[in-house]
């Protein structure tokens, strides 16, 4: 159990409006911090107000990219309590993640415990309105001052908070995507099933280039054969064809979404067909073409759940569903939605109260 201090802030922020959420645009007034080194551990947890950090130019997170993040959201139910939703997940990927990049393990207790405790005291940030919620970004840093490749010896984890709407523009209308063939994301044996600053930062090209096309956001291909549906840049990705869900199977090179585990576990509760295998882009045309593809939608805690209308492949234009909004996606999206704002009933204890 942290002991962790509270220093709060003197003078507190203005709040947006909720004309004026946006997504990652505004910060609550506080944050967490706790830092590592190999002698004391983690060591040092407190909550201070928000504020910028100092750290020496030759910190080694600058020059060798040795950092990872998380993504998670806070609700607020009907009764005025303040949930998160299966935050151990997000702490159990922490270390899938750490171990991958050689940073010491953040014990999962602690990583909820700290998140509870930053949420608890800036729960005022959490917006009203349907669709809208509390996003938790827990990091860490290495922090070493040194210029050499090899791990650091200290590290920093920091938590903050951003009041947010909806991730895409589009909200929960079907988005247009771009398949990507000439970059690549990942390839198995890299980073890419890891929730490392690294992979997003490889997925910029395509993703700029989607945008100047009118594209939302680009799906990947796999790094070696370019022919293997992976995800999309920000979620995981489903296809209802002929009455089953595909989704890929995780190969090494995608990340492991929380949503999407979640949805596949919905699915399987209402006796909904869904495996998780390979398919390639070739033969999601070749079903489209036949008329069995029913529906596509993405997963991930930004969007939590992205009707995809539009595919674009090499020119060709891929139309889901006349680019309305699936079955199976409405009904996801409802169902999750709902538990999470606690207005669905909980049967899989998949939230959790900040108090408790």
């Amino acid at each position: 159990m942290l002991s962790i201090t509270i220093e709060k802030a003197k003078q507190l922020k203005e709040k947006p409006g909720l004309d004026d959420l946006g997504f990652g645009k505004h910060f609550t007034d506080h944050m967490f911090i706790m830092d590592y080194n190999i002698e004391k551990g983690w060591y040092d947890p407190r909550i201070v107000p928000y504020q910028p950090l100092v750290l020496d130019p030759a910190t080694m997170v600058f020059h060798y990219g040795q950092e990872m993040f998380e993504g998670l959201k806070a609700y607020r139910n009907p009764k005025g309590q303040v949930l998160l939703f299966r935050p151990d997940k997000n702490g159990q990927r922490v270390n899938v993640t750490n171990d991958r990049i050689c940073m010491p393990e953040l014990p999962v207790e602690d990583f909820v415990q700290s998140i509870k405790a930053i949420v608890d005291l800036d729960q005022d940030w959490i917006p009203d309105g349907d669709g809208n919620s509390l996003y938790i970004r827990p990091f860490i840093i290495a922090t070493d001052p040194f210029l050499g490749v090899r791990p650091s010896e200290t590290y920093r984890f920091m938590i903050i908070l951003s009041p947010v709407g909806a991730y895409y523009p589009e909200g929960i209308n079907p988005v247009k995507i771009w398949v990507e063939k000439e970059y690549v994301r990942a390839v198995r044996g890299g980073v890419g099933f890891a929730k490392t600053g690294g992979n997003y930062a490889a997925s910029l090209k395509a993703q700029l280039h989607s945008k100047k096309l009118g594209y939302t956001q680009v799906l990947w291909l796999d790094g070696i054969e370019r022919k293997y549906i992976e995800e999309v840049g920000t979620m995981n990705v489903f296809f209802k064809i002929d009455g089953k869900v595909i989704t890929p199977s995780l190969s090494g090179s995608i990340l492991p979404g929380v949503t999407r585990d979640t949805v596949i576990e919905l699915l399987k509760s209402w006796d909904i067909p869904v495996s998780e295998e390979r398919i390639t882009i070739d033969e999601l045309v070749e079903y489209n073409k036949q008329g069995l593809v029913e529906e596509a939608f993405g997963t991930g805690t930004a969007a939590v759940i992205s009707p995809i209308g539009e595919l674009n492949y090499d020119g060709t234009i891929i139309k889901l569903n006349n680019g309305e909004i699936g079955q199976v996606s409405g009904r996801v999206y409802a169902e999750l939605t709902g538990i999470q704002t606690g207005k669905v009933e909980d049967k899989f204890n998949w939230t959790q109260n900040v108090r408790d």
